[in-house]
């Protein structure tokens, strides 16, 4: 299984996918805590790391990858783990992947301009 884009779990985690996102980042985290009998815990520190700092691209990078190996390791959680993510995908409200974005700028700028597509965070211009 191809692992979860870093963007999209940064997107739900942070809320910027309104209340649909907000019950798929619920539901991702009840998907990871069902787990077999006796099995170690694997993606809970993971997710709850991100849920804390939602902008956090290496924390989402890690829950991502927490969550393909634990889809090799288990073919049930891997068959939830794609119907959840066929749902988060779905979501009107996130765009991730690939995709182009056109700017026009007609005329002078005075003053800072920022083209740019996804921006999962704040922007610093230094000031």
């Amino acid at each position: 299984m191809e692992p979860i884009a870093p963007a999209l779990l940064m997107a739900l985690a942070g809320g910027t996918a309104g209340a649909a996102g907000q019950q798929l980042w619920y539901s991702l985290r009840d998907l990871i805590r069902r787990r077999p009998t006796g099995s170690e815990p694997h993606g809970e520190d993971e997710l709850t790391a991100l849920d804390e700092t939602s902008e956090d691209t290496q924390r989402a990078q890690e829950l991502s990858q927490t969550l393909a190996l634990r889809a090799q390791q288990d073919p049930a959680f891997a068959q939830a783990l794609q119907a959840w993510r066929r749902q988060a995908e779905a979501l009107p409200a996130i765009r991730t992947g690939s995709g182009d974005v056109h700017n026009q700028i007609p005329g002078t700028v005075y003053g800072t301009v920022v083209q740019a597509r996804d921006i999962n965070g704040p922007l610093n211009f230094g000031r």
